[in-house]
């Protein structure tokens, strides 16, 4: 992380924000700092905030001091040497004509959540909640939760605040980026910070920076973390997105989000790893949901992404909001912990397409992932289409053979197409041998990465 002064500098977008900030008469920090918080282990630590112009500030971590003073628009900004985890909580404190202190303080790793509606689901409103709730007591888990908010321009501050992980407290937060955070922390022996900055409906674009514009969410629930140190970032969203029938072009403006997001941590190496969304028999209209899976998985070729498929996870297909968030979020984790973390030899992602080949009057379809290859029921594999030259599609029969599934249909003597979960219903039984889903997928032309 830059330990620049100007550190917004890094997006013309931003740089506006310090011309806009008036002169205080007390020394201020956003809310992103605060008791109960956690600190991004092994990287430069900023604090920022605001003053009287000219103030004299003292920031404290621990026994290190540093000193500057607030410019004429009253910003000021200090950046403390990398930290490891581990040992007593930490002490914050900040001084000048008045003394902030924070207390209770971790060092580990901070992971931001954000998306639309099966994001923010709350763990109230989410699978088993009474039990779930009443064991959520992590002392090592700290949540933060940020509030709606549009803003026309990058704001600098956000009304919230880092809390305990405990029963209390977890009743609102998302309930994915929770199960997330409590399997990397079970993993990983670590502090875990969790921030929710989430909001259902919202399509794509609100939450991207692209071409030096910067969309309201962006601006209101985004850009007040920066440059708050983070470990990476989880994303569950797409439904509004199918709804606008966007199709393949998804797969651009996942790029523009990842892209930007990194730009404005200053880190192009942030770890994104994001929800195939699931099946629903709703308002999709034609194959716009099948399009919107296409470029979410076209989307793994960005490096530094992981996808987690939930073709399996639907408990009422006329629900856009599946209630299992348990598996959501722990599949999220172990993208992470074996892309992040380097957990050898876990397997992270069920079985993803990466090649059909012509075998006779068949046609043999090759995944990475694919060790395991079976039924999740016990019964035929299901899902599993094929086309002849004339490209219409009938149901075909298909066997696992080895890493490969092997598809044909009596009436297609020259199969050429084959395609699998490719309507908003789906429900395929192709699973690995962790029991993790295959992703809808179609042999024309397919965009799709696999995440190797």
């Amino acid at each position: 992380m830059s330990s620049s002064p100007s550190f917004v500098s890094r997006l013309g977008i931003v740089a506006c924000l310090w011309a806009a900030v008036p002169a205080f008469a007390e020394v201020s920090t956003p809310a992103i700092f605060g008791s109960h918080m956690v600190l991004q282990r092994d990287v430069p630590i900023p604090v920022w905030g605001w003053a009287a112009a000219g103030e004299e500030v003292t920031v404290t971590l621990d026994s290190r001091v540093e000193k500057t003073k607030a410019g004429a628009d009253g910003g000021w900004k200090v950046t403390f040497p990398p930290l490891k985890t581990g040992g007593d909580p930490h002490t914050l404190s900040v001084a000048g004509t008045n003394t902030l202190r924070f207390d209770d303080i971790l060092v580990g790793d901070v992971w931001v959540g954000s998306g639309q509606s099966n994001m923010e689901w709350s763990l109230a409103a989410s699978g088993n909640p009474k039990e779930t709730i009443a064991a959520a007591n992590h002392p090592q888990l700290r949540l933060f939760h940020v509030p709606k908010v549009q803003d026309k321009a990058p704001a600098r501050d956000v009304k919230a605040a880092w809390k305990v992980c405990t029963p209390e407290n977890t009743q609102s937060f998302s309930a994915v980026l929770y199960h997330f955070g409590v399997k990397l922390q079970a993993e990983l022996k670590i502090p875990i910070g969790l921030i929710n900055s989430s909001w259902g409906g919202s399509p794509i674009e609100p939450w991207t920076i692209h071409d030096g514009k910067s969309g309201g969410m962006y601006n209101g629930m985004i850009a007040p973390l920066v440059p708050f140190p983070v470990r990476g970032f989880t994303w569950y969203q797409g439904e509004t997105n199918v709804l606008q029938k966007n199709g393949l072009a998804y797969v651009d403006k996942m790029q523009n989000l990842i892209g930007g997001w990194r730009q404005a941590w200053g880190n192009d190496q942030l770890p994104f790893y994001y929800v195939q969304i699931a099946p629903w028999e709703g308002r999709y209209e034609g194959d716009e949901l099948c399009k919107l899976w296409e470029a979410q998985a076209a989307a793994l070729k960005i490096p530094g992404t992981g996808m987690a498929v939930t073709t399996d996870l639907v408990d009422n297909i006329k629900d856009i909001h599946p209630k299992n968030k348990l598996d959501v979020g722990q599949r999220l984790a172990r993208w992470a912990l074996a892309k992040t973390y380097g957990q050898s030899g876990l397997v992270y992602s069920g079985p993803l397409f990466k090649a059909a080949t012509v075998d006779g009057n068949r046609l043999r379809l090759s995944f990475a992932h694919a060790k395991g290859l079976k039924s999740r029921d016990g019964n035929a594999l299901t899902e599993f289409e094929v086309a002849g030259a004339d490209g219409t599609f009938v149901p075909a029969t298909a066997t696992v053979d080895g890493e490969t599934v092997v598809v044909s249909a009596a009436g297609v003597a020259e199969p050429k197409l084959a395609r699998f979960g490719w309507r908003s219903i789906a429900n395929p039984n192709l699973v690995n041998s962790e029991g993790l889903p295959a992703s809808p997928f179609q042999t024309d032309g397919w965009r799709g990465g696999t995440g190797e």
